[in-house]
Protein backbone atom coordinates (compact mmCIF):
# COMPACT_ATOMS: atom_id res chain seq x y z
CA UNK A 1 0.00 0.00 0.00
CA UNK A 2 1.29 3.28 -0.80
CA UNK A 3 0.49 6.44 1.43
CA UNK A 4 1.38 8.79 -2.17
CA UNK A 5 -1.69 10.57 -2.91
CA UNK A 6 -1.12 10.58 -6.79
CA UNK A 7 -0.58 6.98 -6.67
CA UNK A 8 -3.78 6.10 -4.88
CA UNK A 9 -5.66 8.26 -7.15
CA UNK A 10 -4.40 6.49 -10.14
CA UNK A 11 -4.99 3.00 -8.02
CA UNK A 12 -8.62 4.55 -7.28
CA UNK A 13 -9.40 5.89 -10.71
CA UNK A 14 -8.17 2.18 -12.68
CA UNK A 15 -10.24 0.60 -10.22
CA UNK A 16 -13.49 2.51 -11.06
CA UNK A 17 -13.14 1.68 -14.98
CA UNK A 18 -11.33 5.02 -15.81
CA UNK A 19 -8.50 5.65 -18.00
CA UNK A 20 -6.79 8.63 -17.22
CA UNK A 21 -3.43 10.42 -16.25
CA UNK A 22 -2.92 12.50 -12.54
CA UNK A 23 -0.71 15.47 -12.57
CA UNK A 24 0.60 16.86 -9.37
CA UNK A 25 0.12 20.57 -9.06
CA UNK A 26 -0.65 23.76 -6.65
CA UNK A 27 -3.95 25.13 -5.87
CA UNK A 28 -3.91 27.64 -3.17
CA UNK A 29 -0.87 26.44 -0.98
CA UNK A 30 -1.97 23.16 -0.87
CA UNK A 31 -1.58 20.28 -3.39
CA UNK A 32 -3.59 19.68 -5.80
CA UNK A 33 -4.10 16.44 -8.19
CA UNK A 34 -5.34 17.11 -11.88
CA UNK A 35 -7.16 14.00 -13.63
CA UNK A 36 -6.50 14.21 -17.45
CA UNK A 37 -9.14 11.92 -19.07
CA UNK A 38 -11.56 11.73 -22.06
CA UNK A 39 -14.03 11.29 -20.01
CA UNK A 40 -13.93 14.22 -17.78
CA UNK A 41 -17.95 14.61 -17.73
CA UNK A 42 -18.36 11.67 -16.14
CA UNK A 43 -15.65 12.50 -13.35
CA UNK A 44 -16.60 16.29 -12.29
CA UNK A 45 -20.54 15.32 -12.03
CA UNK A 46 -23.53 17.72 -11.74
CA UNK A 47 -22.35 20.46 -10.33
CA UNK A 48 -18.93 19.28 -10.09
CA UNK A 49 -20.32 16.62 -7.30
CA UNK A 50 -18.85 13.04 -8.35
CA UNK A 51 -15.32 15.35 -8.28
CA UNK A 52 -16.44 16.26 -4.84
CA UNK A 53 -17.47 12.92 -3.55
CA UNK A 54 -14.42 11.03 -5.71
CA UNK A 55 -11.95 14.21 -3.42
CA UNK A 56 -13.77 13.94 0.40
CA UNK A 57 -12.99 9.41 -0.46
CA UNK A 58 -9.49 10.02 -1.45
CA UNK A 59 -8.76 12.37 1.27
CA UNK A 60 -11.14 9.83 3.75
CA UNK A 61 -8.26 6.84 2.65
CA UNK A 62 -4.97 9.22 2.85
CA UNK A 63 -5.91 10.14 6.33
CA UNK A 64 -6.87 6.63 7.05
CA UNK A 65 -3.19 5.21 6.47
CA UNK A 66 -1.63 8.46 7.72
CA UNK A 67 -3.69 11.19 10.26
CA UNK A 68 -0.84 13.56 9.52
CA UNK A 69 -1.64 13.39 5.84
CA UNK A 70 -2.22 17.05 3.68
CA UNK A 71 -5.49 17.07 2.09
CA UNK A 72 -5.57 17.47 -1.22
CA UNK A 73 -7.77 18.79 -4.24
CA UNK A 74 -8.86 17.09 -7.08
CA UNK A 75 -9.47 18.83 -10.64
CA UNK A 76 -10.45 17.56 -13.60
CA UNK A 77 -10.19 19.40 -17.22
CA UNK A 78 -9.67 22.70 -15.48
CA UNK A 79 -12.95 22.23 -13.68
CA UNK A 80 -12.00 23.30 -10.11
CA UNK A 81 -9.99 26.81 -11.47
CA UNK A 82 -12.87 28.19 -13.92
CA UNK A 83 -15.67 27.08 -10.87
CA UNK A 84 -13.33 29.37 -8.35
CA UNK A 85 -13.01 32.01 -11.03
CA UNK A 86 -16.95 32.05 -11.21
CA UNK A 87 -17.29 31.98 -7.61
CA UNK A 88 -15.34 34.85 -7.46
CA UNK A 89 -16.94 37.01 -9.89
CA UNK A 90 -19.98 36.06 -8.48
CA UNK A 91 -19.09 37.42 -5.22
CA UNK A 92 -17.41 40.48 -6.21
CA UNK A 93 -20.71 41.81 -7.96
CA UNK A 94 -22.72 40.59 -4.89
CA UNK A 95 -20.36 42.61 -2.76
CA UNK A 96 -20.46 45.77 -5.47
CA UNK A 97 -24.21 45.73 -5.17
CA UNK A 98 -23.86 45.43 -1.35
CA UNK A 99 -21.80 48.81 -1.41
CA UNK A 100 -23.67 50.50 -3.32
CA UNK A 101 -27.69 49.76 -2.22
CA UNK A 102 -26.46 48.99 0.64
CA UNK A 103 -28.86 45.53 1.12
CA UNK A 104 -27.49 42.42 2.49
CA UNK A 105 -27.13 39.69 -0.06
CA UNK A 106 -27.48 35.69 -0.52
CA UNK A 107 -26.09 33.93 -2.49
CA UNK A 108 -27.07 30.40 -3.64
CA UNK A 109 -26.50 27.42 -1.16
CA UNK A 110 -23.07 26.24 -1.31
CA UNK A 111 -20.76 23.52 0.32
CA UNK A 112 -17.69 23.84 2.26
CA UNK A 113 -15.42 24.26 -0.19
CA UNK A 114 -17.09 26.89 -2.40
CA UNK A 115 -17.93 28.74 0.46
CA UNK A 116 -14.73 29.03 1.84
CA UNK A 117 -13.64 30.66 -2.00
CA UNK A 118 -15.89 33.01 -1.33
CA UNK A 119 -14.86 34.12 1.93
CA UNK A 120 -11.47 34.06 1.31
CA UNK A 121 -12.10 36.44 -1.89
CA UNK A 122 -13.63 39.13 0.52
CA UNK A 123 -11.67 38.63 3.59
CA UNK A 124 -9.61 41.96 2.96
CA UNK A 125 -12.43 43.89 1.31
CA UNK A 126 -12.71 46.77 4.24
CA UNK A 127 -16.42 47.41 3.12
CA UNK A 128 -17.70 43.93 3.29
CA UNK A 129 -18.81 40.99 5.77
CA UNK A 130 -19.73 37.36 4.84
CA UNK A 131 -21.57 35.12 7.56
CA UNK A 132 -22.48 31.41 6.07
CA UNK A 133 -26.53 30.91 7.41
CA UNK A 134 -27.24 27.01 8.01
CA UNK A 135 -30.45 25.87 5.23
CA UNK A 136 -32.71 23.31 7.35
CA UNK A 137 -32.26 19.62 6.42
CA UNK A 138 -28.99 20.29 4.39
CA UNK A 139 -25.62 20.36 4.49
CA UNK A 140 -25.28 23.33 2.33
CA UNK A 141 -25.47 26.68 3.63
CA UNK A 142 -25.57 30.40 2.22
CA UNK A 143 -23.65 33.32 2.55
CA UNK A 144 -24.87 36.41 3.02
CA UNK A 145 -22.62 39.68 2.11
CA UNK A 146 -23.46 42.67 4.42
CA UNK A 147 -21.78 46.22 4.66
CA UNK A 148 -19.42 46.34 7.32
CA UNK A 149 -21.04 48.28 10.33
Amino acid sequence: MTHDPKTKLAELLQQMGFETTVEEREFEGSPMLNIVTEDSGRLIGRKGQTLAALQFVLNRILYKEDDHAQKVTLDVAGYRAAARDDLVRKAQVAAEKVRRWGDVIELEPMNAFDRRIVHRSLKDDPDIETHSIEIDASDLKVIQLRPKA
